[in-house]
């Protein structure tokens, strides 16, 4: 009886710590390729924006990323000539913040080919829309004591 019980309260517990089926369904959707195809912020001006510590905003627009969520790796391309371009590392989680909002955290880590970071960074993103062909994420950050949002747009590259 005592093993029993045990033994329920293990399988409760594995299942429990497991990711949501919402989560499941995100990584099934986010699988494949994608192309950043615009990035915006909220504030009127002209900003110097670099994201992931790696390019400028303008780099990374029209950049191709690849998912793969069943070991939670992917690859990024910057393709535009002006800058540096080649292909990047990074590993990334999808956890579930608001189960009744749809609303995610995105974690990106670049990383080295071998999945390894070289510094321990990472960052926080909210992905905000994912459907089919298009995902939305949103990174806010404080500038001079305000928020400052900044908005990049995906569509899922057909193949």
């Amino acid at each position: 009886m005592k093993k029993t019980i045990i033994l329920v309260l293990l399988i409760v517990s594995v299942i429990s710590c497991g990711p949501s089926k919402t989560v499941r369904t995100s990584k099934k959707v986010i699988k494949g390729d994608w192309t950043l195809n615009s990035i915006a912020h909220n504030k009127v001006g002209t900003y110097n924006i670099s994201l992931l510590n790696d390019a400028t905003k303008e780099c990374f627009e029209g950049s191709d990323w690849k998912f793969i969520p069943n070991n939670n790796t992917g690859t990024y391309t910057i393709n535009d000539a002006n800058c540096n371009v080649g292909e990047r590392n990074f590993i990334f989680t999808i956890q579930e913040i608001d189960p009744a909002t749809g609303l995610y955290d995105f974690l990106l880590k670049p990383t080295n080919e071998k999945n390894k970071s070289e510094d321990n960074k990472g960052f926080r993103l909210e992905l905000t829309q994912l459907s089919e062909t298009n995902m939305t994420w949103v990174q806010t950050l404080n500038v001079n004591g305000s928020p400052f949002i900044i908005t990049m747009n995906f569509t899922k590259t057909i193949e």
